[in-house]
């Protein structure tokens, strides 16, 4: 049974592009030359959500204090997004998400960084709404943790990650911590798995070089399958989200877009637009 998870537009002009996360991170292609990819969690990980696109080129500098204006945001020649600011200080960088999103009811939704994405000198700050009720919007913020360094990002780069989470879930589970001896089964097929790892590990180093570079490797987890041949009852190799679909188009506003350097405000715009304030 499929569950809705609908973005409802706050203004009808150009908005930030929400896509089902990819498997691909440019690192594990190129910093580990494909060799990361052989990794089925961390390739799980990283499709477990939709990202939100970042709409232009841009860089950052903070000068360490406070104040907001100690962030200065740099937009590309040509290039202007109305959503992004200082809006708290302390080298936080703001993107102001122009959609009101709903889950089912009893579903938060989780706006987080990126997974497996990385970048020096700037964090990203999570947060967890309950959309099934707030009638706000939110907003994704990123810490700058180096001052005085030029931080780049791209258009297209994905700033937020939206993962539905069912509400009391985690709570559900009660921890417990027990010693490996008091469970024979799963002791036998932990020390069957451990055995053949390093039997394989020794048979590796004796091998000659593989040519490519890269050495081979068990993969038994990638194929849901243990060391003695069991394959497990629900394994997934990789994930197919469900991209948005335009069931409604935009509405078309004949107000023109404001010049770089003159932008007005997302929440003025948005009081504008609604009659408030």
């Amino acid at each position: 049974m499929s569950a809705t998870l609908t973005a409802y537009r706050l203004l009808h002009r150009r908005l930030p592009r929400i896509v089902p996360a990819s498997a691909d991170r440019f690192w594990m292609d190129f910093s580990t030359g494909g060799w990361a990819n052989r990794c089925m969690p961390l390739r799980i990980a990283n499709q477990a959500g939709w990202m939100l696109l970042n709409d232009a080129d841009f860089e950052v500098i903070w000068s360490g204090k406070p104040q907001v204006s100690a962030l200065q945001i740099l937009f590309a020649k040509g290039q202007h997004s109305p959503w992004v600011s200082s809006n708290f200080g302390y080298g936080i960088i703001t993107w102001e998400i122009p959609y009101l999103f709903r889950t089912p009811p009893g579903y938060n939704l989780l706006a987080r960084g990126p997974a497996n994405i990385i970048k020096d000198g700037v964090a990203p700050i999570e947060g967890l709404i309950e959309t099934d009720w707030s009638t706000s919007s939110f907003t994704m913020n990123w810490k700058v943790t180096r001052p005085f360094k030029s931080i780049k990002f791209q258009k297209d780069e994905a700033v937020c990650m939206l993962v539905p989470q069912k509400r009391g879930e985690l709570e559900e589970f009660a921890p417990e911590m027990r010693n490996l001896e008091s469970y024979a089964e799963l002791e036998a097929r932990y020390k069957h798995w451990l055995e053949a790892r390093r039997a394989w590990v020794k048979e590796q180093k004796n091998a000659a070089p593989p040519r490519d570079g890269h050495a081979p490797h068990q993969g038994h987890y990638a194929r849901g399958t243990t060391t003695m041949g069991e394959q497990a009852a629900q394994h997934q190799s990789k994930l197919a989200l469900q991209p948005f679909v335009e069931v409604e188009p935009a509405i078309l506003e004949p107000v023109k877009d404001t010049p770089v350097g003159a932008a007005e405000g997302f929440w003025p715009r948005l009081k504008r637009r609604l009659h408030v304030g």
